[in-house]
């Protein structure tokens, strides 16, 4: 056993120190991180739009039913539907060698890929945290004058938010995770590397077992973070 370890030591020194290769790992980290920032904020504006369309039809009166915003409506429930129901790796395949076949920019395509999927996601989170608020505080913002999207905004949003806030945690987790999928369709990012100096050294342990272990120590330290951010909330609501 002592030898083994012995052995990996050159192992990972040829994967991670010679020729300066930490500094691909980095630069992949950084790509990672900046692609999940950045998807997640696509993916929550995307999610809020449809999520506030399909609250807005489920809690239309029978008698006063928007023939719009049912059309709207349908087109939500075909999105949430089509990319909850397909794998995200197709889609990415989709978006890189269907919709944006001519681009090189791998980076973007897999922004916009991942943006959109997990707009799917965060559409049901931000939809099952506005219909937990009560009716009633929709009736008393309309009581008040407020339209529908000021009630919204104004009342039933934030009360809503503490409690699609640890659900979104859990997404932004998950999309940090997913990103490793985007090195299918050439996006420079942090398993990109790991497997291209696999390649060059002729040896995927070292690298690939190194880049799990910064996956999950990030992820750790989001987790404490969220958990951290929850018990907060869970404070301020006892004051």
């Amino acid at each position: 056993m002592l030898q083994w370890f012995e052995s990996l030591v050159p192992r990972f020194q040829t994967a991670f120190v010679e020729g300066d290769r930490w500094q691909l790992y980095l630069q992949g980290l950084g790509t990672t991180l900046k692609m999940t920032v950045i998807a997640l904020i696509l993916g929550v504006c995307l999610g809020l739009v449809v999520a506030v369309i399909r609250t807005a039809h489920a809690q239309q009166r029978p008698n006063r039913r928007n023939p719009l915003l049912g059309f709207i409506n349908i087109l939500c429930s075909i999105y949430t539907t089509v990319v909850r129901g397909t794998p995200m790796m197709v889609q990415l395949l989709i978006w890189s060698f269907v919709i944006f076949a001519t681009s090189r920019n791998k980076v973007m395509v897999g922004i916009i890929g991942l943006g959109i999927n997990s707009g799917a996601y965060v559409a049901e989170i931000i939809r099952g945290g506005l219909m937990s608020v009560d009716i009633g505080q929709s009736e008393a913002g309309r009581s008040l004058g407020l339209n529908y999207f000021d009630t919204m905004r104004f009342i039933v949003i934030p009360q809503a938010f503490k409690t699609i806030l640890p659900s979104l945690g859990n997404e932004f987790i998950t999309l940090f995770k997913d990103t490793s999928l985007v090195s299918a369709i050439g996006a420079a990012e942090l398993t990109y590397y790991a497997s291209r100096i696999g390649g060059r050294t002729f040896d995927y342990m070292p690298p690939l077992l190194g880049i799990a272990v910064m996956y999950l120590v990030i992820v750790i330290i989001f987790t404490w973070l969220q958990g951290k951010l929850e018990r907060r909330l869970r404070q301020s609501d006892r004051r």
